[in-house]
């Protein structure tokens, strides 16, 4: 797995948004899912008109 530095400043984002015992693993993961979810959803809502 690639290794990944973060700074001060991120790791804090990322702790304001875990929940409970959540890892960051789990949080970056979601992460990505709402990121490409997003994506789709704008790629197929340009695709109307």
């Amino acid at each position: 797995m690639p290794s990944v530095e973060l700074d001060d400043e991120t790791i804090q984002r990322l702790d304001d948004l875990r929940v409970e015992d959540e890892s960051y693993d789990e949080l970056v993961n979601e992460l990505i899912n709402i990121y490409e979810a997003e994506e789709l959803t704008l790629f197929h809502g340009g695709d109307e008109y």
